[in-house]
């Protein structure tokens, strides 16, 4: 072993919200929670929610206009939630594929998302930079490996599908074995892709961070105050309710739990594992020099970084959904699937066989029914939202929280016009369809990537069920 076995920091005593993830037991500060609500307050604008969402959306309104009075209401901390749990890409991906958004809205309408997206990542440089928050940020772009010959087709066909919408080599580009070696020293690389639109971040970092900056620039962010309902001119929590000309839903994967969201957004759980600090021989062996995330064209997804204190952190999904969109701690914590994510990064980097993985952690992020994320706001209600980001909302969610604040404010856009404006995703099933479904889906592409690697012939039935994802 690389050192001495120690306590598992997510045992420590002592401040429970640091047992929650990697990344909130290592952010800077205490977390213990701020102020609640105190009682019956007015507002211009209503926020549930302070994880990313609410605090962008927060963030650019108060930029905007520094009179209004902007209350945002946390059931526990600032970053609780994927916020402070996710694995710390902030990258230009949208649940949604370029194909996808094509049908919904037009292939310029695509595009412009896309390269809205791109720009989103610099964005989100930009404020961390100014606000001088300290998230580790390091835009080394992503490599997504091609491990199998139906991985590499699939790598190709993305490549492909990218050029028919435009864009070049410099957003994504098709690399051969030894290129995709030379980045990530994984095992049977046969080639894969690279896009420098992503940085590694310490997400808990910009969180907090960014609860921070709000809070100096005067808006009021209430924590320890759970949301009970939200309904035009009024944000209802259990120690008062906000009066408010505009009220925003910010709740992600905990939507479900609102009244009349049961069946609006199904909360999935992702898990993830960091090792211990690795010494620089297994750095050597391993690669990821410049911090670039990492994962492979898998079906069940994988992703993973480098952190700035030399761990990997690396992460996947494979938790079942649980009936009735329930919400436990105890789903964030499957020793199976714990397992399962050990034994792959081994597969991927052999030389951590003897590794020790200090953290093990997960939580819910929110996937619509057609799996595309979505921003909007009703005038006649002037109740507003974003979400639906099935883990893709580090820089996501920046782009929400600018559009919000144009729409808030009345101001007509480019950000406005995006094709994810608006649209309002399918309800799910009604229960126990939606348990069934989501679960056999999760098991069609286990099944398809356990008969790839026999195969070595793309899975029919994953095709198939891509039909319900993202495709």
């Amino acid at each position: 072993m690389y050192s001495m076995a120690a306590p598992d920091p997510n045992q420590q005593d002592g401040d429970p919200y640091r047992s929650l993830s990697f990344w909130l037991d290592t952010v800077p500060g205490s977390l213990q929670p701020g102020e609640p609500l105190p009682g019956d307050t007015q507002a211009d604008v209503a926020i549930a929610g302070a994880g990313f969402t609410g605090l962008w959306t927060a963030y650019y309104l108060i930029k905007r206009d520094p009179r209004l009075r902007i209350v945002v209401c946390e059931r526990e901390i600032a970053g609780y939630g994927a916020s402070g749990r996710n694995g710390g890409w902030c990258s230009a991906l949208f649940p949604a594929s370029l194909a996808k958004l094509s049908r919904m809205a037009g292939r310029d309408a695509a595009i412009a998302m896309q390269r809205a997206l791109y720009t989103t990542v610099d964005e989100v440089g930009k404020v961390v930079a100014d606000e001088g928050i300290d998230c580790h940020w390091a835009r080394g772009g992503t490599v997504m490996l091609a491990r199998s010959p139906a991985q590499l087709e699939r790598a190709r066909a993305e490549v492909a599908e990218f050029r028919e919408f435009g864009f070049g080599e410099t957003d994504l580009r098709l690399l051969n074995a030894a290129q995709a070696r030379a980045a990530v020293s994984a095992t049977d690389v046969l080639g894969g892709t690279y896009t420098p639109h992503c940085a590694a971040i310490h997400p808990a970092r910009l969180a907090r961070g960014l609860a921070d900056a709000v809070r100096q620039a005067g808006v009021s962010v209430y924590e320890r105050t759970p949301v009970l309902a939200i309904e035009p001119g009024r944000l209802v929590t259990g120690s008062g309710t906000v009066h408010a000309g505009h009220v925003i839903r910010a709740t992600e994967g905990y939507t479900a739990g609102l009244p009349g969201f049961h069946r609006a957004v199904a909360p999935l759980y992702s898990l993830m594992i960091a090792t211990e600090p690795l010494p620089d021989p297994v750095w050597d062996q391993i690669g990821l020099f410049s911090r670039p995330t990492f994962g492979d064209f898998r079906h069940l997804v994988i992703y993973g970084q480098r952190t700035s204190d030399g761990r990997l952190a690396f992460g996947g999904r494979g938790a079942p959904y649980h009936l009735g969109s329930a919400i436990r701690s105890s789903y964030d914590r499957v020793p199976a699937v714990f397992g399962t994510l050990r034994q792959t990064l081994i597969e991927l980097f052999p030389v951590l066989g003897t590794a020790r993985m200090t953290h093990h952690w997960g939580g819910p992020l929110g996937v619509p029914r057609d799996w595309c994320a979505s921003v909007g706001l009703d005038p006649a209600t002037g109740i507003g939202w974003a979400g639906g980001y099935v883990g893709d909302g580090v820089s996501t969610t920046n782009l929400a929280g600018r559009t919000l604040a144009d729409l808030v404010t009345g101001t007509s856009s480019d950000l406005t016009g995006l094709p994810w404006v608006g649209h309002r995703s399918p309800r799910w099933e009604p229960e126990p369809l939606r348990w069934l479904g989501l679960n056999a889906g999760l098991q069609v592409m286990r099944m398809a990537d356990w008969q790839e690697v026999r195969t070595g012939r793309p899975s029919g039935a994953a095709r198939f069920m891509s039909r319900f994802l993202g495709g």
